[in-house]
């Protein structure tokens, strides 16, 4: 059972991560059509390049397990920003399940930011060169 512990919370990181990691470099690849739909939501398209570091840099920091509550925080409220900024038209059921989609995510870093990163951080190697120190 403890190897399950184990590798449930690196895995969990990684699974809750990639959407962001793939969306983030989607972007980068379809920059100008990412920014067109940003603007046509009214959502001024300079940001982009901000979306773009926060999805990339906090997912790789969640898979990593480095800087976790920090990362978990950034994107929990980035999900919940673009939730009510790109997903709030209730009635299209596809987009209030985006919405949810979003909010559940949200959740998911919340728990993230309460447990800790789990085993197999470096989170964890910086706490243990403290102790050490």
């Amino acid at each position: 059972m403890n190897t399950i512990i184990n590798f449930s919370a690196p895995a969990g990181r990684f699974l809750i991560a990639l959407i962001f990691l793939m969306s983030g470099v989607n972007k980068i690849f379809s920059y100008a059509g990412t920014q067109g739909y940003m603007e046509a939501m009214g959502v001024p398209g300079f940001l982009l390049p901000l979306v773009i570091i926060t999805e990339v840099f906090g997912a790789l920091a969640i898979i990593l397990g480095w800087k976790t509550q920090i990362a978990a925080l950034a994107l929990a409220g980035f999900s919940l920003v673009s939730a009510a900024l790109f997903h709030a038209d209730f009635s299209d059921q596809m987009q209030m399940i985006l919405f949810m989609k979003n909010v559940a995510i949200a959740g998911g870093f919340l728990i993230l930011i309460a447990q800790g990163p789990g085993s197999y951080a470096l989170d964890n190697r910086a706490k243990a060169n403290k102790a050490k120190a």
